[in-house]
């Protein structure tokens, strides 16, 4: 996908094709295995699957829950019944629509139907030439564990001699920096960055439950749907990690993470009420069981929990985690990743606290006027909010409370999302049924009648536009050897 903002990519121990592994080794699960890093070279097999010439095509036989009843299933279902191996012969390409690090994205259609997908191809050569062969692993292997309305559908894989190919839905409103953009002073009025940065929340929240460290969140990797809600894209930089849930009183909350706003925004929490009232929401899968004043009922109205016995809270935050990767885009960069302490899932709530910024004010709050002197900005300057826009001071105190620049003291840091939920800028979020919730902006509907070009055509177009992309490092990402 197109970025503005440029992408890092480096390993503090290059001299390893395992060099993610040593920071984090107990964590990990798959991909850390040397057979398996072997076992990629020849295709993107279990390890114990050695294979030398044979090519494959997987796709998902069953729906998965939340995507029952789509059409576009049954279009891969069909086509792969059909053919015994789905090709890039099966599919025609329709347009480009943008190149990452690893890859580059087309709108394809399956020839044969009206179902139309994004396809991300990837160079073999190039990504093993570049040492890029465990990103696209990780990548594939976590778009096959997703199942939820805010992340994508990864509906087909396969492999020639030339390329990694991903089947996965195409989101026809362009992203969240396109978006804002086009807004009259470009930022989002506090209401739709609520609606935004809600759905974004869930994702995360999915995300760390899996034990998946995100490590990318900008406003150019939320997909904007058809029906104008989100989907978080781009996984290759993304960490799999070990998490284990557990449940905790939800009488034992937010003390562990409180403080003073305004001396440095440790805890993010506005007063002793605020903090008292959210004790009570026991998970994000139920709304706030006390109302604003405004429209204030009785809990016993909800019949889910009181105060002498609230309902206990799900924690499933990856808190061990710990990777030496310098990875990331400048501007969201987390300070522990600069100062290469090492870093886990709370790298995430800093780049979700720059990201909801970045909504409210059109800008990222410690931009400086190159790339070194925003990383600079990032470890050594306090945060500051801009005279115009206005924004709320709850909005604020949120903020604040995200980017703490010591990860132990930043909100979310033990509880995760559970606790960001619970702040008063989310107040009235109905967190069961946010997917139900009307977006603040629709696209416009997408004419793929427009792409009519012959299929030997497009063909020919592809091969040209991989040889161009691959023949050097996208400038849209930067590496340094060290920082």
């Amino acid at each position: 996908m197109p970025n503005s903002k440029p992408a890092i990519n480096v390993d503090h121990f290059k001299s390893s094709t395992t060099s993610e592994l040593p920071a984090v080794s107990s964590n990990v699960k798959k991909c850390s295995s040397t057979s398996t890093l072997l076992n990629m070279d020849l295709g993107w097999g279990s390890a114990g699957n050695h294979r030398s010439d044979s090519l494959e095509s997987t796709s998902t036989q069953h729906h998965k829950p939340h995507t029952g009843g789509d059409a576009r299933w049954d279009a891969i279902n069909i086509a792969s019944s059909r053919d015994s191996t789905l090709s890039l012969s099966n599919f025609r390409h329709l347009k480009r629509l943008g190149n990452g690090d690893i890859g580059i994205v087309y709108l394809v259609e399956l020839i044969g139907t009206s179902a139309f997908f994004a396809m991300k191809m990837m160079d073999k050569s190039a990504l093993r030439s570049r040492n890029k062969l465990l990103r696209a692993q990780t990548e594939r292997e976590i778009l096959s564990l997703l199942d939820h309305p805010f992340l994508p559908t990864l509906y087909h894989f396969f492999e020639n001699e030339t390329f990694y190919c991903l089947v996965m839905e195409f989101c026809c409103g362009g992203n969240l920096h396109t978006l804002r953009q086009k807004q009259p002073n470009k930022y989002f009025t506090e209401e739709a960055a609520r609606f935004y940065a809600s759905e974004v929340l869930l994702a995360l929240e999915y995300l760390h439950m899996l034990g998946i460290v995100y490590r990318d969140l900008k406003p150019e990797n939320v997909l904007v749907r058809d029906e104008g809600h989100i989907m978080l894209s781009d996984f290759d930089l993304s960490l799999r990690c070990s998490v284990n849930p557990t449940l905790v009183p939800s009488s034992s909350v937010h003390m562990g993470n409180s403080g003073d706003s305004t001396a440095g925004g440790t805890g993010g929490i506005l007063d002793d009420d605020s903090a008292l009232r959210s004790c009570i929401q026991p998970t994000g899968f139920f709304p706030r069981l006390l109302p604003s004043k405004r429209n204030r009922k009785s809990k016993s109205d909800f019949g889910l929990a009181n105060s002498a016995n609230p309902l206990p809270e799900l924690l499933a935050e990856p808190t061990n985690v710990r990777s030496m990767s310098f990875v990331g885009t400048h501007e969201y960069l987390a300070p522990e990743i600069i100062r290469g302490e090492g870093h886990g899932s709370a790298v995430d709530w800093w780049t979700f606290g720059i990201f909801l910024y970045e909504l409210l004010h059109g800008i990222t709050p410690f931009k400086g006027s190159g790339n070194r002197a925003t990383l600079y900005n990032v470890v050594g300057q306090p945060l500051k909010f801009p005279d115009s826009p206005q924004v709320s001071s709850i909005a604020k105190d949120l903020i604040k409370g995200l980017l703490v620049k010591d990860p132990h003291k930043r909100i979310a840091y033990k509880r995760g999302a559970t606790e960001i939920k619970q702040h008063p800028f989310f107040e009235g979020v109905n967190w069961a049924l946010v997917r139900s919730a009307a977006p603040p902006h629709v696209p416009d509907p997408f004419d793929y009648s427009h792409y009519t070009t012959k299929d030997s055509d497009k063909k020919i177009a592809v091969a040209d536009d991989n040889r161009k992309c691959n023949s050097a490092v996208d400038p849209s990402y930067v590496e340094f050897e060290y920082f």
